[in-house]
């Protein structure tokens, strides 16, 4: 049985490396790298808040979804010549938001290794198309959505709660579609916002941030049926579905023959490597795929996957400031997080 699809081109993937790095390319991986750290991360630092978590508890967290992520990018990048990026999940990590602090650390180490080995399963045996089929979409956009009305919901009471913050992000946010092709609205919304913040609210003086380098922790797992229903099966469903499906969906519309066993593959295996480090899983990415693959990265669909190896580099690099992560997100105010 093959384990991933073994047509791939990394030999070749490197000999053309320096032809597939230019500014363009370069602009295209940083601008997905931005996105993963100034967006998802913050419902990372959540859950983990609310879990509980140690400061270096939150830097291992960061350090797996990050490290796991730009390894898969660079790995799938040069084996297959595609901008196919890895991430972990922000449906994901909004559920954990919610259901982690009921279970911890060592149940949620356990549930993640239990998706991770479900993952696996469902790429050998060839079934994760069988289940997408089996499975009504609106079925799991409707568990999407019910995951993340919570978040939206939360806005309006930070709105009125403090307006200074939340009301000028808002704005630059819905105004910044108007260049979305030039800067994703998104990050001019988190720049802004820092901004203001830095601005009207800097961090009480004594609370400095906490530069270091993180290293991955190692947690035992426990492991419970109540875990596997409620973390596990969740987890899985989403990020196969809303994922790594919609992901082969892009590039399949991109132009793309994506290789689904491999990218299936690959999410189980790092997941599985991830997490005892307390990572929640790590999957294809949609929007940051659209971004490396979209015309504006190279004018050659063939040399698009330097975008990849760019994006990879930088959330290896985010990855091990971990730490440092997530004490700048303890120094910003509660509005901004969950704005």
């Amino acid at each position: 049985m093959r384990l991933w699809e073994t047509d791939t081109h990394f030999g070749e993937s490197v000999r053309h490396l320096p032809q597939a790095i230019r500014l363009s390319t370069v602009s295209a991986g940083l601008v997905t790298a931005v996105m993963g750290i100034t967006g998802p991360v913050v419902l990372v630092f959540q859950a983990a808040k609310l879990a509980e978590y140690s400061p270096d508890q939150i830097g291992s967290w960061i350090f797996a979804i990050f490290a796991g992520g730009g390894v898969m990018s660079i790995l799938l990048a040069l084996m297959y010549r595609q901008p196919a990026t890895g991430a972990y999940s922000m449906a994901g990590s909004a559920l954990l938001v919610q259901v982690l602090p009921q279970f911890g650390l060592h149940l949620a180490v356990g549930a993640y290794l239990m998706g991770a080995v479900l993952i696996l399963a469902l790429a050998l045996t060839g079934w994760f198309n069988k289940l997408m089929a089996f499975l009504p979409p609106e079925i799991v956009m409707a568990m999407l959505a019910g995951v993340l009305f919570h978040f939206g919901a939360a806005l309006f009471p930070e709105l009125v709660g403090n307006p200074l913050v939340v009301g000028p992000t808002l704005l630059a946010f819905f105004l910044s579609h108007k260049v979305k092709r030039f800067v994703p609205p998104l990050t001019v919304a988190v720049v802004v916002a820092i901004t203001q913040t830095l601005v009207f609210h800097p961090p009480p003086t004594g609370e400095g941030i906490r530069w270091a380098i993180t290293l991955p922790q190692f947690y035992a797992p426990r492991f419970t049926l109540d875990a596997f229903l409620s973390i596990t099966l969740p987890l899985v469903l989403l990020a196969l579905s809303s994922q790594n499906a919609t992901g082969i969906g892009v590039l399949w519309a991109l132009g793309y023959r994506p290789r689904i066993t491999a990218i299936t593959f690959f999410t189980g295996l790092f997941s599985l490597v991830t997490a005892p480090m307390a990572g929640h899983g790590i999957n294809l990415a949609t929007p940051m795929t659209a971004i490396c693959g979209d015309e504006h990265s190279h004018p050659d669909p063939a040399l698009r996957y330097g975008a990849a190896v760019v994006n990879g580099l930088l959330f290896i690099t985010l990855g091990v400031l971990g730490i440092t992560v997530a004490s700048v997100m303890e120094t910003l105010p509660s509005s901004l997080i969950v704005t």
